[in-house]
């Protein structure tokens, strides 16, 4: 990985080399399940410390109730040089609540801060700049930054070695394309694998039609405009950044071999925006073969790039189920999303996927500019038509760095409310102001208890849109046939004196595990 860096990066490899550091994944007590990928982007920071000869510790909190007598207990059995979180926008509460806990036990440890929703942060303050405001944006900044010691956004692969300089700025810009610390193609192809050692895996369940899976991102960056989407300002999450099918299938290899797994979750954007994914099909299909062993594959493609050539390969492949990002299908709305794809190229990717042997997760979303009780029925209709093999429908959350929140003004009348209107059609959007600190449990829930929507349009209430999303969750389970999503409760971990944490919490990449004290 390094060979390929800038030259200037080598003084700080030397600094850091022998340092210890601690990483922590916070929980995700907002999912169903969160016990079912591994947090990947984590797991690549990890790998870039440890090919630069640093020793890693992963303090895993996934699934964990009683996760910050967990962090106390792992935090008390060693020191460490620095602390390093990721955190997506709805997992921030719980990272902050780390941070704090990490306060009061390590006063002087170094917190860094990346991920999803620094990056998203400050794309936003980057917006503002360009139009010389000071706004949600540069508010959002700053109580991150009083929170942790250094932020970094984008790219955390190269920018994690800023973060443990000496003196490290506040934030760290990996997210700028034209900086030395955005990955380009060849930096992303240098990069190693995950280092997954420093989770248990296996305690990770996952499986696809019968097959024990895993997950693994084979390229970086979306480049389409989708109104609600996070990072459609970030470079980091809109430029894309491949790496080759030879890289990409001794990724799955190894991960046959080191752990037996036979099915895989591609976690890219959109899969088919690769212009090799035949090629990449053709290979895995051909890897198979020599093995004699058979894959099963999941994955997300983009509706009006998807073709029967490659549906073809997918299913050779081992592909059986395909996840597509529909959103709605009123034409309409379709519009304010700046969704691109119409009616008939989601209609038509459903029938390719269902000539060729596929099955189909529709992903819808409500509570999109312009929504109404018609629009909603319109996708239940839709749903219903094309027969989805199976779906989901969330009611959306403007986060920093969405064009739904980004371009927000506030509210002519209503203190507290922001209002986004579509350029094109005049739609308008309106969302509270939330505090992503301190509150998750906008993202996701059980039907008819765990939803609670904070937008609102001018034809829907919160309330109503919230009732309007549980009954066609559940009116189009019941014409299909679909069962509901099952939840796996979370894990309590008991400790006492001198017992230490499980493999499924602490992995180190120092040869004895760290006990509790």
């Amino acid at each position: 990985m390094f060979g390929v860096a800038t030259a200037s990066l080598a003084p700080m490899l030397d600094a850091v080399a022998g340092k210890t550091i601690c990483l922590i994944n916070p929980p995700s007590n907002f999912l169903l399940d969160e016990r079912v990928f591994p947090n990947l982007g984590l797991l690549k920071v990890a790998s870039a410390l440890e090919a630069a000869s640093c020793k890693v510790d992963v303090i895993d909190l996934s699934g964990i109730e009683n996760y910050l007598d967990v962090l106390s207990v792992a935090l008390s059995a060693k020191s460490y040089d620095a602390a390093g979180m990721t955190a997506t926008t709805p997992q921030l509460p719980a990272a902050v609540q780390v941070a704090g806990a990490v306060r009061k036990l390590c006063p002087n440890l170094r917190l860094i801060l990346g991920g999803p929703h620094v990056t998203l942060t400050y794309s936003a303050v980057k917006m503002e700049q360009k139009r010389g405001t000071f706004g949600r944006g540069h508010e959002a900044a700053r109580r991150l930054e009083e929170t942790f010691d250094v932020l970094c956004s984008g790219d955390g692969e190269i920018a994690v070695f800023y973060a443990l300089q000496a003196s490290p700025p506040k934030m760290i810009d990996g997210d700028d394309h034209r900086g030395p610390l955005f990955m380009d193609n060849t930096v992303y192809e240098a990069t190693p694998f995950p280092s997954r050692h420093l989770i248990d895996l296996p305690s990770y369940r996952y499986s696809i039609e019968g097959h024990r899976a895993t997950s693994l991102i084979a390229q970086l960056g979306c480049p389409f405009g989708c109104g609600f989407c996070g990072g459609r300002n970030s470079k980091s999450l809109r430029l894309i950044r491949t790496r080759s099918s030879d890289s990409i299938l001794r990724e799955v290899e190894f991960l046959h071999k080191e752990y037996g797994f036979t099915g895989f979750m591609f976690y890219d954007d959109e899969l088919n925006v690769n212009k090799n994914l035949t090629e990449l099909m053709n290979k895995l299909a051909d890897f198979q073969e020599n093995i004699g062993v058979e894959f099963r594959l999941r994955g997300f493609v983009k509706s009006e790039l998807f073709t029967a050539d490659q549906a073809a390969a997918m299913y050779r492949a081992g592909f059986r189920w395909l996840l597509c990002g529909f959103e709605a299908a009123d034409p309409r709305i379709l519009i304010n999303i700046d969704k691109r794809a119409g009616i008939d190229d989601n209609s038509r990717a459903v029938d390719i996927a269902k000539e060729h042997g596929l099955k189909v997760k529709a992903l819808m979303s409500c509570g999109h500019p312009g929504e109404s009780e018609e629009s909603i029925q319109a996708i239940r209709d839709w749903l219903v038509a094309k027969a989805v093999d199976d779906f989901d429908c969330t009611i959306i959350t403007p986060y920093p760095g969405t064009p739904y929140h980004d371009l927000a003004v506030p509210h002519a009348s209503e203190p507290g409310i922001w209002t986004y209107t579509h350029p094109k059609t005049g739609d308008r959007l309106h969302a509270s102001e939330l505090d992503y600190m301190t509150t998750a449990n906008y993202y996701k829930g059980i039907p008819g208890s765990g939803y609670k929507s904070y937008v609102f349009t001018d034809a829907l209430n919160s309330v109503r849109l919230v009732e309007m999303r549980d009954w066609l969750e559940q009116d189009v389970r019941a014409a299909l046939n679909i069962p509901f999503n099952q939840s796996r409760p979370a894990l309590r971990y008991e400790h006492s004196m001198g017992q230490g944490l499980p493999d499924f919490i602490l992995r180190s990449s120092q040869t004895e595990m760290a006990t509790a004290l």
